[in-house]
Order: structure tokens, then sequence, then C-alpha cells
């Protein structure tokens, strides 16, 4: 499999948010947001979830593709049924063009088929011709509710062996997240780390987008990291702007592999852009 890391090889703040990507959810209506407010100099994922199906997934990346936006499609182990659909999709976007694919175990709560977690699929993908030059894995600075700590270090360090970096979960916590890439790189784990975070996204929207269409995808992503969903509607509690000054220092530093930002925008796009230049602007070089 042939290894491509997008992050600069020098990393400071301005490239971190010259690099960071944008995740989308894929509601109706997104195509339209995305064309209108995001350029297509910033790299764009697309989040899968049960509610809405794999199939959601893979048609708006081909749509985003189609527009010439660099995309990274959701891969859920428990949402695709076996090799025969795997193939199916990896041959689907192939041919618009996306090399990209993040691959996660996913909050359904059945497989759908023979993957029943990441390293299953990865696994599999392993098998099956491809032109993925990226494949991330996800990571848990906080830890996970179900997974206990020692096996979520170890299904790392296997994943690792077929990815080319590393997106963590929401974490509020900027002295847990540099922790973890510390250790993770002690660790011998040495991929890339793109800190995911919300971006500026304002609680109303959020909880809106939530209880839209019965979909709750958003609102079941930010519950389950430990009831730190709370602390993202208290008043004061989060800023991106406060948990980056707190990771700052970290950025490029040789006993971390923290690289870039990883932006849960919740669809809220043009606000997300706004403040994405704001960042560019402040920390530019």
């Amino acid at each position: 499999m042939a290894v491509s890391k997008s992050e600069p090889s020098k990393v400071t703040a301005a490239t971190a948010f010259a690099h960071l990507g944008m995740e989308v959810l894929p509601f109706k209506g997104t195509e339209e947001s995305v064309l209108a407010n995001i350029p297509k100099t910033v790299r764009l994922s697309v989040t899968a979830s049960p509610p809405k199906g794999i199939e959601a997934t893979i048609a708006l990346s081909e749509k985003l593709a189609a527009h010439g936006y660099r995309v990274t499609p959701h891969l859920s182990a428990k949402m695709i049924s076996g090799k025969a659909q795997l193939t199916e999709f990896v041959q689907r976007l192939s041919a618009v063009g996306i090399d990209s694919i993040f691959v996660v175990g996913g909050d359904a709560e059945e497989p759908a088929g023979e993957y029943t977690d990441a390293l299953s699929l990865l696994t599999s993908l392993a098998t099956i011709k491809h032109g993925f030059v990226e494949i991330g894995v996800g990571g848990y600075p906080e830890g996970h509710h179900f997974i206990p700590q020692d096996r979520l270090d170890a299904s790392l360090k296997e994943k690792a062996a077929f990815a080319t970096y590393v997106a963590t979960q929401i974490c509020f916590d900027s002295a847990a997240i540099i922790s973890w890439a510390r250790k993770i790189k002690a660790d011998g784990v040495e991929l890339p780390v793109r800190v995911g975070m919300p971006g500026d996204v304002s609680r109303q929207k959020l909880l809106r987008i939530s209880l839209a269409s019965g979909v709750g995808a958003s609102l079941k992503f930010l519950q389950k990291q430990q009831g730190m969903f709370w602390r993202f509607f208290v008043p004061g509690g989060y800023s991106p702007n406060k948990l980056i000054r707190g990771l700052k220092s970290s950025i490029g530093a040789a006993d971390n592999n923290i690289q870039t930002f990883h932006m849960f925008t919740f669809n809220e796009l043009a606000g997300t852009e706004a403040w994405r230049l704001k960042m560019l602007e402040q920390y530019k070089s």
C-alpha cells in the first residue's frame, strides 16, 4: 500500500490551520452548503451514521469529489456487509478520484456482516486492490466507555500497520491530548496526529442538527464522550480557541506527532470557515 503523509514536514500552528480538515454530515442540503461556503483547498471528510446508512456517505463523497474537493469518506465497519460491498465502495470511490478514507468501527448496534471493528475491515481491505494513499484511524485521548485502555492501546498499534494517520475523538482537555500523543509515540506509533475538535459551532445549531430528521448522530457522538456533551453546553465551557492555545506549544514538538486539526463542523460551515480564516490570520508565519 502506498503511504502518503499530507501534513507539512515543518509543523507550526500556521501550517496546522492551513492543512486542517472539516467533517460534514451527509444531510439534505450538505452538498449545496459546502459549495457555498468551503473553498476547495480545505480537506473534507464525510461521516457515517446508522440512521442515514453508509450509502449516504458514499454518495455525498462522490458528489463532492466531482466538484473538485479532496474528500475522505468514513467507512464504518459495522455498516458494511462484507468484502463484496467493500469492494464495490472501493471501486466507486476510485472512479471519482478519491484516494483517502477514514476507517472506524462504527456506532451500529449490530454488525451488518463480517466486520465487527475497524481492524477487521482494514485487514480485509489489504486484500483488495485499491488506490488509497491515505487511510485514517481513530484515537481516544481520554479512553472509551466500553473498551479497556490496554485493548485500545493494542488495537491502535495493530491498526497503525494499515494506516497513515490517526484522528482523535473529541477531547476538550489539551493536557490529556498532549499526554496521549506523547504516549502513543513512545509506544512506537509514529502516525501523524490530527486533533479532533468542534469548530466555532453555536449550541443552538448543534442541538438543531442533532435532532433533525430523527438522526441525532452528532448529539449521540458528544454524549458518548464520557459526559463531555454537557461541558460543551455550559457557558464558557468550550472554545476552540482556548483548546488550541493549550495545544500550540506542542504542535510539531519532537515528543509527539500532533500536526493538524480535524474540525467537527456539525454542518455549520459558514461559521467554521470564517473562524478558520481568522485563525489563519492570527497564526500566520
